[in-house]
């Protein structure tokens, strides 16, 4: 019963994880959604093995052909420019869920720069994803790729994670707050 119910958890989390793939505001190259806020819930609701595992699946299951990424499934979705944030999510989910493990999603300060972490090392991945795949596109300038990824990667997004994952951080320690009023 215990596997199954890990299967069933990480099931659901690939259900939200897309489902927040397709609630988007579109930028080019990289569209905002609302998976950072989705990765950190469920990291540190399911922790770091669960939580890992999540995105693992998510990936999977993205690069098979369903369509539970943002733009597009398959294969070659491994050449988009966003895929590195995707890669970006599991030590995410890793750095947020460990510290839920320790019992740290109770403190709302704590977690938030938890997940601040985990949300850097996702867009270390992503930027560096972007500049590595950034040869001849129209979107990079060629003179200064590094600081145009930059601009288009990472600086249009980081007021908008930051609300997100202030979001999630909320939502989790007040979670626990009520779990501890409720349960006396």
């Amino acid at each position: 019963m215990r596997l199954f119910g890990a299967i069933a958890i990480v099931v659901f989390g690939t259900l939200l994880l897309a489902a927040s793939a397709h609630v988007r505001i579109p930028f080019i190259p990289v569209p905002a959604t609302l998976q950072s806020l989705t990765i950190a819930l469920i990291a540190a609701a399911f922790g770091a093995r669960l939580g890992v595992a999540t995105v693992m699946l998510y990936i999977v299951e993205g690069l098979s052909g369903l369509p539970v990424f943002t733009n597009g499934a398959g294969l070659a979705y491994v050449f988009s420019p966003t895929f590195g944030f995707i890669l970006g999510w599991l030590p995410m989910a890793f750095i947020i869920g460990a510290a839920a493990d320790r019992g740290l999603s109770r403190h709302m300060m704590l977690m938030l720069a938890i997940m601040i972490i985990g949300d850097a090392v996702s867009f270390g991945f992503g930027y560096a994803w972007l500049v590595a795949l950034s040869g001849g596109a129209s979107w990079i300038d060629e003179a200064n790729v590094l600081g145009s990824a930059f601009d288009i990667a990472v600086k249009p997004f980081i007021v908008w994670d930051l609300l997100k994952l202030a979001l999630a951080a909320v939502t989790v320690a007040g979670f626990w707050e009520f779990l501890r009023r409720r349960m006396g």
